[in-house]
Parts: structure tokens; C-alpha cells; sequence
């Protein structure tokens, strides 16, 4: 994917769907419970990454600086995009290089209008430290109901996005960022009869998180074109090794779903 062809023409779509785990991404992609989503990944399929680093706050500076999670298999891997500094290795003829601190105040710069929809609290704009993320964005919204207590926090966070985007003119390119919050412990209200979170409760916030989306990439479509990246942040553990939640060097923590991919834009009447 040549970024440079991208950027200025396409709308861009960041969805962070924190704390998903691979192996759970994958499984309950295989099962068929994820049709929104699969239907729309290269290949039908997650690809497995690493991400880098064990939790929100830290994965997100490293995300908005074009340090996205990186491809499994050892060697150099090209990035979609860089901040212009001296000595990068990744950065190749295909990179977006922006003369910026980070990726957010770059595609400002490019004429892009920025919004943020946040979910967990490093996005909750309630004290100094929840407003450094969204605080890069033209424009960020967060209420408890778009956050991890509320069981339709998803919905709620697509309906605003689709009110932005179609209150946006369409020549008016957009960056839209979305930090899902709803795999995020606590998940258990996405499993009937659940009293705690749990491998199983974490798919079942998938789904739900899946069920939603169809109108944000139907909105996406309106305006298209778009280019839409889709990744885990960090996972979390369930006991695995005696291990629970993130901010740990677990396998499960470290590795990551990763999608990205175009949607053109829907021209019907």
C-alpha cells in the first residue's frame, strides 16, 4: 500500500478495539462470529502482530508516532507511517512521512479534520492524564456511556461517529479514531448468566463489538473513499500462567489482531 497515494485522497479510519486478543480474534473469526468484520479483512483473516507495548496508554503514543503493531515473522517491515526523524529503518518509498511530533497533529497538517471517539479511561478527558490522547484531535468526545461500565458503549460510539462523518462535507477529509472499549474488562454483561470476565465473556464482547459496526463502514462508504486500519492494542490474561490483565510480558498481552483495508465508496443513489 503506497500511504503517499492515500493520504489526501481517502478518509482514514483508526479502530482500536483494546484489549482483544489474537488468539480470540482468530478463533472466533473461524467459528463465524465476526461476519462484519471478516467479511471485509484480506483474506477473510487476522493477521498476527506484535504490539508495542502491554498497555492503552503506552500502545497509543507508540501508535500516533507510526510505530503501528508489527508483523510477526522477524525482519524489517515497511511502515504506513513515519514522523521524519534521522535513522529510521522502516521507513520505505511506500511510508507517509509526515514533518510532525505525531500522526494526528501530521494529518492536520495535511488538511485532514481529526476526531477522536474515546472509550477506556486513558480517553475520559476527567483529569490532566485522560486529556493528553484526545487532547491531540481537532475534536474528542467521551461520556460514560461510550466507555467499559456501559453494555452498549459500542453502539453508542458508532452512532456518534456516524453523526460526525455525515455532518462532515464530503470534500472535508477525515481521520476518525475510535477506541472500542468494550472487550475491556468488565466484559462479563456480554455472556448470559457470566459473574466474571473470562476467555469466553471476551469473545462474546467480540460479537457484540462485530454486531455494531455496519453502520460505521456504511457512513465510511457515503464518503469514501477510506482507508481503515483495525488492531488490538495489547490483550490481557485469564490465568494463563498464573497471569491476569495486561501491563505484562505474557504472549497473550504481546500479541495482536491486525487488519487494514479499502473501502471504496458507495455510489448508489
Amino acid at each position: 500500500m503506497d500511504m503517499n497515494a492515500v493520504v489526501g485522497s481517502h478518509d482514514l479510519l483508526f479502530l482500536t478495539l483494546d484489549t482483544l486478543r489474537y488468539d480470540v480474534a482468530e478463533e472466533t473469526a473461524a467459528r463465524g462470529r465476526t461476519p462484519n468484520l471478516t467479511a471485509l479483512m484480506p483474506g477473510g483473516q487476522w493477521e498476527q502482530r506484535h504490539s508495542p507495548a502491554s498497555f492503552t496508554y503506552a500502545a497509543h503514543h507508540a501508535f500516533f508516532a507510526g510505530f503501528l503493531p508489527t508483523p510477526v515473522a522477524p525482519g524489517l517491515h515497511p511502515r504506513l507511517f513515519a514522523m521524519r526523524f534521522e535513522g529510521s529503518e522502516t521507513t520505505a518509498p511506500g511510508t507517509c512521512v509526515l514533518d510532525a511530533p505525531d500522526l494526528v497533529t501530521g494529518l492536520a497538517g495535511r488538511g485532514y479534520h481529526t476526531v477522536c471517539i474515546g472509550g477506556v479511561g486513558f480517553f475520559n478527558k476527567r483529569n490532566p492524564l485522560g486529556n493528553v490522547l484526545p487532547g491531540l484531535f481537532t475534536e474528542s468526545h467521551w461520556s460514560r456511556e461510550l466507555g467499559v461500565t456501559d453494555p452498549r458503549s459500542t453502539e453508542h460510539q458508532v452512532a456518534l461517529a456516524v453523526s460526525r462523518l455525515d455532518a462532515l462535507p464530503r470534500e472535508q477529509r477525515v481521520f476518525l479514531f475510535i477506541n472500542v472499549s468494550a472487550l475491556h474488562q468488565p466484559n462479563r454483561h456480554y455472556l448470559p448468566g457470566a459473574t466474571e470476565d473470562s476467555r469466553a465473556s471476551h469473545a462474546a464482547a467480540l460479537e457484540y463489538v462485530d454486531r455494531q459496526l455496519p453502520p460505521l463502514f456504511a457512513a465510511l462508504r457515503r464518503r469514501g473513499p477510506a482507508f481503515c486500519i483495525v488492531c488490538s492494542d495489547h490483550g490481557t490474561a485469564y490465568g494463563e500462567d498464573g497471569y491476569t490483565g495486561h501491563r505484562l510480558g505474557h504472549p497473550v498481552v504481546w500479541t495482536v489482531p491486525y487488519a487494514d483495508f479499502l473501502l471504496n465508496r458507495d455510489t448508489a443513489p
